[in-house]
């Protein structure tokens, strides 16, 4: 269960840009630049659709505002002949899955901090279509590296007009430019760049998808590129793939929408819905803080203060042989890799932990894939935030009357324990529905502080109460988790890698812009391998202690799981 912006009317390949447009021209295509050409829709077209961000999709919107915390991004490396990833086929199934899934095309209007839009214009014509997601499609010639770098460390792709992006990258710089984007009266039925393919030839690509994280998760994002290499993957032609965009303009935005359809999908909140009981609502908040208050944790790695964020991502695999080694091993054992992967975090902690710090446990938390507590919906559409939270809280010391492997795998089990706990709870439903409620209030009191702060507004200091009749507080445990984990589990099983046969991925990198000192652990099977990543911001943490945990996850691996 547990898995967890800017316009431009012409593409470019970096450092190319179209000799049509003259350098003032050039200057506002830049992402990141605030001033860019968009598309005036006509009103007599399609009326907009709209509907107000719920508490959730606020915890992840507001704070991104400025330097685009959340946004997240996904990275595929594949082998493809040229001609099956040319700019008419890339930007037509680009249009299609646009039209599928509004909140991708979408654009976010504040007017109030309760009272946030998603706004979706749909496009006017097949044309205009293709040319608004041709706005958002970008060729470039740089590595997976270079692209998670700028995208993660460098000025913010997204913004309240750009919520999704689309970038194909190609190395060495050897990508063709692509045809600026027609006019919307002009299409042209064939591509250039299909006269000048080589269909003998496979070639190395880097398919790299961003979206806001208001907008979606991570199986929102894998779902969206499985059916996105289906698209370009198939034996259609270019004249066929444009049919479709009008075939799918014409059931999507042709005509009004039924009153009985929504205009977008629904919030988690409207998915979760209200109890109609008042005593189960006071018990479901009752429930929810009670389940706080056992959150335990006393571990954190040190931190240190840097103005400057730099997120970093070392990652590392497992070929095939060692990956079905550690499944057959975790199988003999009834857990999962994910259920492992929380007890080889906790090992890898409790081995640097002195003695003074084991009394307190450790405290991992993690994403859950609350979609299975969702009626049907009645929107088609998978791009939808659909993210609840648990914790997985363990004990910080190796028993030196055990052995290690005993103990390793008692954990793994008790970490299984704790997630279906969470996962199966009859209290699912409302605990996620007050840890919505819980977010959005803190988000939009962090907002309003932080926008008084830009202003150079003086916040005055709450007044401590001075009553003595009022008895003190208890003292409350700590609750510090030390890191958070999403195991996005076996995604081979999401990639459908025979419907497009002539694609082969082999890379696959995820994660998202990160707050000065964040910190994120990623682990998944793909094209057969374990891939582990941890992306962190290294100037918010003290280097050799991140360094030296990240060096006992790799070493707890290869001791406890690859037998």
């Amino acid at each position: 269960m547990t898995s967890l912006s800017v316009d431009s009317s012409t593409p470019m390949v970096a450092g190319l840009p179209s000799p049509e447009l003259s350098d003032e021209e050039t200057a506002d295509l830049v992402p990141g630049q605030k001033s860019q050409p968009t598309i005036t829709p006509d009103t007599s077209g399609p009326v907009s659709r709209e509907r107000k961000l719920g508490d959730s999709e606020l915890s992840y919107y507001l704070p991104g505002r400025a330097a685009g915390v959340n946004d997240m991004y996904l990275h595929l490396g594949f082998k493809s002949p040229e001609r099956i990833v040319v700019w008419g086929r890339v930007r037509a199934a680009w249009a299609i899955l646009r039209m599928r899934h509004p909140l991708l095309a979408s654009r976010v209007v504040m007017r109030g901090y309760d009272d946030v839009r998603f706004v979706y214009s749909p496009p006017l014509s097949p044309e205009h279509a293709l040319a608004e997601a041709g706005s958002q499609l970008e060729y470039r010639h740089q590595t997976k590296d270079d692209l998670i770098e700028s995208y993660l460390n460098g000025p913010r792709t997204l913004s309240n007009e750009r919520l999704s992006y689309l970038v194909v990258s190609r190395t060495p710089a050897k990508l063709l430019t692509p045809p600026s984007t027609p006019r919307i009266s002009e299409v042209s039925p064939v591509s250039p760049l299909e006269r000048l393919t080589d269909d003998d030839i496979a070639t190395d690509y880097e398919l790299f998808i961003c979206a806001a994280h208001s907008i979606g998760d991570g199986m929102a994002l894998h779902q969206f590129a499985n059916d996105f290499f289906g698209l370009l993957g198939c034996a259609s032609s270019q004249e066929a793939m444009e049919q479709l965009v009008a075939d799918e303009w014409k059931q999507r935005c042709g005509q009004r929408l039924p009153p009985d359809v929504p205009a977008l999908p629904a919030s988690v909140e409207e998915n979760l819905g209200t109890d109609p009981s008042r005593f189960r609502r006071v018990a479901g908040r009752i429930d929810f803080q009670n389940s706080l208050d056992k959150q335990i944790g006393g571990q954190a790695f040190p931190r240190r203060s840097d103005p400057v964020r730099h997120t970093i991502v070392p990652t590392t695999s497992f070929d095939e042989k060692q990956t079905k080694a550690m499944l057959k091993a975790c199988k003999a054992q009834g857990v999962s890799i994910s259920s492992a992967m929380f007890a080889i975090c906790n090992i890898a902690w409790a081995r640097m932990s002195p003695r003074e710090k084991q009394e307190l446990p450790m405290m991992m938390y993690a994403a859950m894939n609350i979609r299975p507590c969702f009626p049907k919906p009645i929107h088609d559409s998978y791009w939808f935030l659909a993210v609840g939270y648990f914790n997985i809280i363990l004990p910080n010391f190796i028993p030196a009357s055990c052995d290690v492997s005993k103990t390793f795998w008692h954990r793994a089990r008790k970490a299984k324990e704790q997630s279906s706990r969470a996962a199966n709870s009859p209290m699912i439903q409302s605990r996620n529905r007050e840890m919505a409620i819980k977010r959005g209030k803190q988000s939009r009191a962090w907002a309003k502080e932080d926008d008084e702060k830009e202003a150079g507004v003086c916040i005055p200091s709450a007044p401590k109460s001075t009553s003595s009749d009022k008895p003190p507080e208890p003292p409350r445990s700590p609750s510090v988790a030390l890191l958070g984990l999403s195991l996005l589990g076996n995604l081979d099983g999401i990639y459908k890698h025979a419907n497009f046969p002539d694609i082969r991925l082999h890379t696959l990198t995820t994660g998202s812009r990160q707050r000065h000192s964040g910190m994120l652990l990623f682990g998944y099977t793909f094209a057969g391998k374990l891939w582990i990543s941890l992306g962190y911001d290294e100037n918010g943490f003290d280097r050799e202690t991140v360094d030296l945990f990240w060096a006992n996850v790799d070493a707890a691996v290869h001791e406890l799981l690859i037998q």
